[in-house]
Order: C-alpha cells, then structure tokens, then sequence
C-alpha cells in the first residue's frame, strides 16, 4: 500500500507498512533521503541461552502457539527497534528445556553493544523462564544451525516420586536396571539408519536418516538416571524416542540386541519405538559446538 501528499513545497513517499518508511522531502530544489535499514550494515550477534520449556510449544517461531524464538524476537526488535533475524541451533520440542541452546541475532544496523550491555538488555525484555547467558558478535556469515558442527542432548529420568522438579524429569515408577541400559546406549556412537526414531516433519525438508553419534552414556546421579547423548544433529523426536526406547531396556522389556537392531532400520515384532516415545518435561538441550571450541569435534 502506498500513500502519496504533495504540495508546492513538499512531497512524501512512504512504502509498503511492512517494512520502516522511507521519507523523501523536496524544499525547492534539494532533496533529502532519509537513510533506510537497508543501508545499514548487517551486524550478527551469537547468543546462548537457557529457558524453561514447560509453557512452550517448543523453539520454532509459530504464529498460532507461543514458542521461545517468538519471544527472543520480539525483544530483540524491541531493543533495536527494527526487524531482526532470529535462528536457533536446535529445534527443541514443546515441553523441552535448554541450558545451552545457541542463537544467532541478525538486524541491519550501526548499534553496537558491548556483551554485557545486549545479555541486560535482553534479560529485561525476555519472560522469566527465558534467559541470555552470553553474547558475542561474530560475523554475518555465521549462522547458528549451519555452523554448528555438534549438540548434546541429557535426558532426566526420575527413580522416585518429586514434588518439585515433575516438569523436569520422567518419574519412572518401576525399578530400572542400568547395567543393560548402559551396554545398549554402547551400540548408538558411530553412524546409524535412525529411521525407526524419527517423526516426519511436514513443514520442513525430509532430512536423511543417517546420523552420527559421537558419544552416549547412562550414568546415576541421586535419585536421577542421565541419558547423554553428542551427535552431529538429530532428527525430530529423535532423543525422545532413543529415551524412551532405552527406558524399555532398562525394565526388561526390550534387549540391548534388539535395541541394537532398532537404531540400524531393523523392526522388530511388538517394538514401535515412535509408542514409546519419552516425555518431553525430561529433555534438555545442554550444549552446541562449534569449530574452534575447546574440545570440540573436526
């Protein structure tokens, strides 16, 4: 849409309300252009974050559910005050949580920020359960999901009943055994078909299924059991599933041979693991690497 005022002395151009106007001015016979964020320099800023994902329906922007990227933009464009680029390493599901999660922040702009004054300045505008631990500008070739070259993922099963931290960790209320749970997460490092793992995701590209594990443990801390799990990415649901799948080792329902099968696109009669699929309140996203980082993977 456009809106044209003219007189003898002066006359306005503004564009399309999507984007911030661009006024022109004629006083007789100069012209002066005010200068458009277009002709700003592009500036990019790497963040890492931690949120609480309970009131999330995950990280992805949407426009009919409230997601964490959502609110990082719009505090972002409220700090610069104009559009930004927002994108996540990891596409953490509804329910799911994030100690490490990794962002980069893209607006066309000469601002500059030193890291301290843009973590406080976020921090202000952001929810509660949502919080920037660090900052750094980096170049605007760098993008938070391609550059990434790992993610390690945790998974929190409960061995007991918690009146604090359910939106955190599975309960499982039967007892587990770690010794198979522990030879079955040995069979996931190296490259596996993870097709019996994966939720189809209709709004994106159908990635491959082959997947890179560098490393995967089970260990005991307290009253919890940790699932860890480093890989070169990861497939939607994917961790969850692995998780919930492991959980049926561990109650002797399922064997570390079989599981071994399953995560090589090898069925196995009455073993669905998209049905055991691990809730997400004991997911968490804890670290994304990148090349250069301290014992970060070539």
């Amino acid at each position: 849409m456009r809106w044209f005022a003219s007189s003898s002395t002066t006359s306005i151009v503004v564009r399309s309300p999507a984007t911030p106007p661009i006024f022109r001015y004629h006083e007789g016979k100069r012209t002066r252009k005010v200068s458009s964020p277009e002709s700003q320099p592009l500036k990019a800023w790497k963040l890492t974050l931690e949120y609480d994902g309970s009131r999330y329906a995950g990280w992805q922007e949407q426009t009919n559910a409230r997601a964490v990227a959502n609110e990082l933009r719009k505090a972002a464009e409220e700090i610069l005050g104009l559009r930004a680029d927002i994108m996540g390493a990891g596409r953490t599901d509804a329910g799911v949580h994030a100690t490490g999660q990794v962002a980069h922040l893209k607006a066309q702009t000469r601002r500059s920020f030193a890291p301290e004054q843009l973590v406080r300045l976020l921090n202000e505008k952001l929810p509660a359960d949502i919080a920037v631990l660090h900052a750094v500008e980096v170049p605007p070739k760098f993008h938070a999901r391609h550059d990434a070259i790992a993610r390690v993922y945790e998974y929190r099963y409960s061995i007991r009943k918690t009146a604090f931290d359910k939106k955190y960790v599975w309960w499982i209320k039967q007892p587990l055994s770690l010794a198979p749970m522990r030879l079955a997460a040995g069979h996931l490092p190296g490259r596996h078909d993870f097709s019996l793992f994966r939720a189809l995701d209709s709004a994106g590209p159908r990635e491959s299924p082959l997947v890179q594990v560098h490393s995967a443990s089970v260990q005991q801390s307290g009253d919890l059991v940790l699932f860890q799990i480093e890989a070169s990415h990861f497939l939607w649901r994917m961790v969850r599933r692995l998780a919930g799948t492991l959980a049926r080792v561990g109650l002797g329902q399922l064997t570390p041979a079989q599981f071994k099968l399953l995560i090589n696109a090898q069925p196995q009669p009455g073993c669905d693991p998209a049905e055991w699929t691990a809730p997400g309140a004991g997911l968490f996203l804890t670290q994304v690497k990148y090349p250069g980082d301290a014992g970060s993977r070539p």
